[in-house]
């Protein structure tokens, strides 16, 4: 099964986080990852699994480096009703209401233009002393799981 890891962020962690799971997941499945400051709307029509990862910034944003991906789906307004996807957050509560909501505003991106949420948004806080690793591939290998089940059927 080929999946397509994405990241967007600030401090490096949501692209040592993909590192990490790559690392874990290779031998299972083909991994590829890129930064969404590479991503384009057309990057996403292969038949892969896609699988976000954004960590959260400012009063609740996507990482800059989203920026031009999230500009190009408003403008382009593309339909990625073929898209399937899955999608973790980053995020600290210790910021309350905005916890979380760089992958969330993402989650509500993707969704308005069709494209097929996998699984539920997996959530990393970094205030609970865990490392994100340690949350991330549990909920990556549970998702895909599940995924796999229900494309047998």
């Amino acid at each position: 099964m080929k999946i397509n890891l994405y990241f967007a962020t600030v401090l490096g962690t949501g692209e040592m986080l993909c590192e990490d799971i790559v690392r874990a997941m290779s031998d299972e499945y083909d991994l590829s990852m890129s930064d969404m400051a590479h991503l384009g709307v057309d990057d996403l029509k292969d038949e892969a699994l896609h699988v976000f990862v954004s960590s959260t910034t400012g009063y609740g944003d996507i990482p800059e480096s989203a920026d031009d991906f999230v500009e190009e789906i408003r403008e382009r307004k593309p339909d990625l009703s073929g898209l399937e996807f899955a999608i973790f957050g980053l995020g600290d509560q210790g910021y309350g209401e905005t916890f979380n909501m760089g992958s969330e505003q993402l989650l509500k991106i993707l969704k308005e233009h069709g494209a097929i949420q996998v699984g539920e948004r997996g959530l990393f806080d970094a205030s609970s002393g865990d490392m994100p690793e340690d949350i991330a591939i549990p909920w990556l290998s549970e998702t895909l799981k599940n995924y796999k089940s229900t494309k047998s059927k």
